[in-house]
């Protein structure tokens, strides 16, 4: 059977990097979005790529709306979510997003026949780097999340597991760190790609947090994602991802080496985000054989590059 994607959250910074992808390659996609505004997709994509786009605009919440919508669909990537501050404001909400949706869309895939889908989780499952002996952690390194999204986070990966134990529908869910690059507007850990706008648009600018973590640039994820729903899976495996692991005053050099003349520009909080400071990715590796890593010093200078192009053409605006 051909494939044909469903793609929840498309609007969102990952869902817009994931369509691209698919579209790049010829593959049909339906992005299930609450939102109206495709400014992600068109800041990344032509717009005749972006006309190849079967969109629907729905909430997650709503069952029956998503099984319509997911008529037809080979393969599913769930990525729709309330992301940190929006869950801190509104926990009810959060929680039937983030959640509910979730269990939704498990509903829907098994519903319709299919045997598997692919999740975005978090590594807000886990809490502050003190908390672990261990230089980079695992995938079964003990959850301890310290935000309610991690919480919901968490609440999905076991929902997946029961999912599995009980009805044998199969699913993986990635965990992504600080992702970085175009679309990366929103969220707790957008402050570097923030800053790489700000150098673009020649402006000064502030990141909100400093310590060591995990950066992972857009385009590598969204292509794991891909490659995972692709996979045949067994079981309800979770699996972190790993990136770039640097500090930030290494994210600012990285900046500066890319755009020189945001030289002492863009500043930052020595406070780390309480996440571990690196997660292991042999898991993902082990299924996949290897996944896309773009070295930190290209993702943030393509990212730059692009913003450059965007704010001459109108599409964005400077911080």
């Amino acid at each position: 059977m051909p494939e044909r994607f469903f793609v929840t959250g498309a609007l969102g910074c990952l869902g817009a990097w994931v369509v691209r992808n698919l579209v790049a390659e010829g593959v049909p996609v339906t992005v299930f979005d609450l939102g109206a505004d495709p400014h992600r997709l068109r800041l990344i994509m032509s717009p005749e790529a972006l006309a190849q786009v079967n969109f629907v605009t729905g909430d997650i919440t709503d069952l029956p709306a998503l099984e319509q919508a997911m008529q037809g669909a080979t393969h599913v990537i769930h990525l729709a979510a309330l992301q940190v501050p929006f869950c801190r404001a509104d926990p009810p909400l959060g929680a039937r997003v983030n959640v509910v949706g979730t269990i939704n869309l498990f509903e829907a895939a098994k519903k319709l026949g299919l045997r598997q889908l692919v999740y975005a989780s978090s590594a807000a499952v886990f809490g502050q780097s003190e908390d672990y002996p261990e230089e980079s952690l695992g995938d079964d390194a003990l959850p301890r999340p310290n935000s309610l999204y991690g919480v919901y986070k968490l609440a999905n990966e076991g929902s997946a597991r029961i999912y599995w134990q009980e009805q044998q529908f199969a699913s993986a869910g990635l965990r992504p760190y600080t992702v970085y690059g175009p679309g990366r507007d929103q969220g707790m850990t957008s402050g570097p790609t923030k800053a790489m706008l700000a150098a673009a648009a020649g402006l000064p600018y502030h990141i909100p947090f400093g310590g060591r973590g995990a950066f992972q640039y857009t385009d590598d994820v969204a292509r794991i994602f891909i490659q995972v729903a692709r996979a045949t899976l067994s079981g309800a495996a979770v699996y972190n991802l790993r990136g770039s692991i640097a500090h930030m005053r290494e994210i600012v050099s990285t900046i500066e080496a890319a755009a020189p003349a945001a030289n002492g520009t863009i500043t930052f909080t020595e406070q780390a985000l309480p996440l571990p400071e690196a997660t292991d990715d042999a898991g993902l590796r082990t299924l996949l054989g290897s996944v896309p890593a773009t070295p930190l010093a290209d993702g943030v200078s393509a990212t730059i590059a692009l913003f450059r192009e965007a704010l001459a053409a109108g599409k964005i605006k400077p911080v």
